[in-house]
């Protein structure tokens, strides 16, 4: 698995059967507290809405935290906001994101709190500014390293408890396992409507894996094995397909790089025989088109899919996935 500089160690693969906090044994009238009978969701932002409506289908009514076209990370509850979460069945987000949804959430009285990080296995991923990480093992054990460059930088991080990344769901294998298990939360929270939630999940789950195979034999055979982004969102995808991630920034979009960072950015593109730069739609692409200009490389969108707008290439999470896919091919010169 080459997972080099940016992708450090991967380490700590925490994964849980079905990490649902506080699930309780919610009876059948859970999804009578609206007047349609439906389950009434709240999700945090676009992945998690995407999950609930996939495997919801018409037996929930979904409310999502993040306007379109809003950086997630920067998310403020509104008062408004605080009155949906009380009144909803139950809440889906991703611990560590958002730290003001899981303040919202861990204060409301929602008797389903869905973390989907606790779903899945996580790692750590983040900035190493030279040299080579070391690859970790199929059990994803391997040396940790504590610097501050390496899992972020000072202030805001983008990064779930214990410095890990949480872009979970640019993983298709990873993103399946959380459908699986959002699919029994909805199932134990509103057991009239198990049988949906287990054929939406099962559909979906058949969906995820068959962009995982796309993602497979579409990276297998390329010229290149490295690629630029604006900041470290594509960790787990990069070791899932045999890919190198560097970033400009680190888990943080928003960080500035160093001009040292910019120097060995540089010099690496022209060693690999790296083309493109990539940036994303809803962070400013100035840093990166600064990038490419000095270093003589292109530039194209990479979408961390936090959020569909106009900008997106393709309606829907599976759309934008197969964009970046494409995208991916392009840069790294598909054989």
């Amino acid at each position: 698995m080459n997972v080099r500089r940016l992708i450090p160690t991967a380490a700590l693969a925490t994964a849980t059967v079905l990490g649902v906090t506080a699930l309780s044994g919610c009876s059948s009238d859970a999804a009578d507290k609206n007047n349609e009978g439906k389950l009434d969701v709240v999700a945090s932002f676009y992945p998690m809405e995407f999950l609930a409506k996939e495997i919801g289908g018409d037996d929930v009514e979904v409310t999502t935290l993040t306007e379109p076209g809003q950086e997630p990370h920067d998310l403020e509850i509104s008062a408004k906001q605080t009155a949906q979460l009380e009144n909803a069945d139950a809440a889906l987000f991703l611990k560590g994101l958002q730290p003001s949804v899981d303040e919202a959430i861990g204060q409301s009285g929602i008797k389903t709190k869905i973390d989907t990080a606790s779903l899945t296995s996580l790692e750590k991923h983040g900035t190493e500014v030279g040299g080579h990480a070391e690859e970790h093992d199929e059990h994803g054990e391997g040396d940790e390293h504590g610097s501050e460059e390496e899992h972020g930088h000072e202030g805001h991080t983008h990064e779930t408890p214990g410095g890990k990344d949480p872009h979970i769901w640019l993983d298709p294998v990873r993103y399946a396992e959380v459908a699986e298990g959002v699919g029994k939360a909805f199932a134990k929270a509103d057991p009239d409507h198990r049988a949906t939630y287990e054929k939406n999940t099962a559909a979906l789950v058949k969906r995820l894996k068959g962009l995982d195979t796309d993602f497979k034999n579409g990276l297998k055979n390329t010229d290149g094995k490295v690629f630029i982004t604006t900041h470290a969102a594509f960790g787990y995808l990069a070791e899932r397909y045999g890919l190198t991630e560097e970033a400009i920034s680190g888990l943080d979009p928003e960080s500035e790089p160093s001009a040292n960072r910019v120097k060995d950015l540089q010099e690496m593109a022209k060693a690999d025989g790296v083309t493109t730069v990539f940036y994303e739609t809803l962070v400013s692409d100035k840093t990166a088109k600064t990038l490419a200009k000095d270093a003589k490389l292109k530039t194209a969108v990479l979408d961390p899919i936090e959020g569909i707008t106009d900008k997106s290439k393709g309606d829907d999470y599976i759309e934008v996935m197969r964009s970046n896919l494409a995208a991916l091919q392009k840069a790294l010169g598909t054989k």
